[in-house]
């Protein structure tokens, strides 16, 4: 549940609250700074991946930074933006759907659409309004990225220039995506992209209405969250450059990068071992599970029960989570501080992309309240 109360920090909440349960601490303002950000410095259409966080905090502070455009991925995220923006123009880029989806889908009105094969181009076809945009899913081997999407999407050159043609064929309005990979932060990535989708446009003899450059864009890894700046001026350079007077109009969607920022997790120290071991209040069943998957972020700090911040010389610690199964635990120990004790609390920055849609409640333990604050 979501407290009214806004507090300062997380600091001040941990002090006075001293919450037993882990907790999701969220910033308004960084969420609509970051929204903002986007809007100003992407050439194109910003959308967001309703998967990162579908909470419904993060889409109506969203709206009400002026985003109006969402990628959805099943009819339950469908209804859950239009639940609060009734208007908002979906964008249904999952290229994997039921019969039973596309209707909801068309009952819905979304108009936007993405294809990596002509099996799903069939389920659409005569179910969804003539003249819809159908993106084709371009997939190409590039570096940059925490891991691949296109192992599971997307066409190579000659199947995406060949589904464009059928697309055309079909009435639709022929359009290109693609995703350059989960925490992708090489400029480079998006370039070797566009330059292939211009080359695929010309062989299959199509115009883009739309190019659509995919999320993946890096939130932190380590240290402070990139500069996207760099990425959105090479996506701008790189289709001028390829696609000259006549460009396609662009449109991405964020996921990570955009929400991951306005939370930050805070949990507790449940038990030490003699062997340095912690056991966290939560763990890879809950609120840790994408640590688990791609690695623990280092923008981790160790608060005592008083509000000062342990800063002992750090040693790996394994992590375990609370329940009662023993792969319950971080495959990497964590540089942890040494003279942190049972109490403390340990705060994770940057954990808003994820970290509630993938957790569970598994033996009782998980994620059990978000409270607002005025800074993180």
């Amino acid at each position: 549940m979501q407290r009214a109360e806004t507090w300062s920090d997380p600091i001040a909440h941990l002090t006075r609250q001293a919450p037993d349960a882990p907790v999701l601490y969220f910033s308004p303002d960084r969420l609509q700074a970051t929204a903002r950000a986007f809007q100003t410095g992407f050439p194109g259409l910003v959308t967001y991946a309703v998967k990162a966080n579908p909470g419904e905090e993060v889409l109506a502070n969203l709206v009400a930074a002026g985003i109006r455009a969402f990628d959805v991925a099943s009819p339950e995220e469908m209804g859950a933006v239009r639940a609060l923006c009734p208007d908002a123009v979906l964008h249904y880029h999952n290229p994997v759907r039921s019969p039973d989806e596309v209707a909801v889908a068309a009952r819905m009105g979304v108009r936007a659409f993405s294809v990596d094969c002509v099996r799903e181009l069939d389920k659409l076809t005569g179910r969804v309004a003539p003249g819809s945009e159908m993106s084709v899913r371009l997939a190409l081997q590039v570096r940059g990225a925490a891991y691949d999407f296109g192992e599971k999407f997307g066409l190579g050159p000659e199947g995406t220039a060949a589904l464009l043609q059928e697309v055309a064929a079909r009435g639709f309005a022929p359009s290109l995506t693609f995703h350059p990979g989960t925490q992708c932060a090489d400029p480079a990535a998006w370039g070797a992209y566009i330059g292939v989708a211009a080359e695929v446009a010309h062989k299959a003899g199509v115009r883009l209405r739309r190019l659509n450059v995919g999320g993946g864009f890096a939130s932190h890894r380590t240290g402070q969250a990139p500069d996207l700046t760099p990425i959105f001026t090479q996506i701008g350079a790189e289709v001028a450059r390829h696609f000259g007077t006549r460009p396609p109009a662009l449109v991405c969607e964020p996921g990570r990068a955009m929400v991951a920022e306005a939370f930050t997790l805070g949990l507790r120290v449940k038990a030490m071992r003699a062997s340095g071991a912690v056991f966290l209040n939560d763990g890879v069943y809950g609120s840790l599970t994408e640590v688990r998957d791609i690695g623990a972020p280092d923008r981790l700090r160790v608060i005592a029960p008083d509000g000062t911040e342990r800063r002992g010389a750090p040693m790996p610690r394994v992590v375990f989570g609370p329940t009662c199964d023993s792969i319950d635990r971080l495959p990497d120990p964590l540089p942890l501080p040494g003279d942190m004790a049972e109490g403390d609390h340990v705060l994770i920055a940057g954990m808003g992309a994820y970290t509630r849609c993938l957790a569970t409640g598994f033996n009782g333990y998980g994620l059990r309240d978000l409270v607002t604050v005025s800074r993180l």
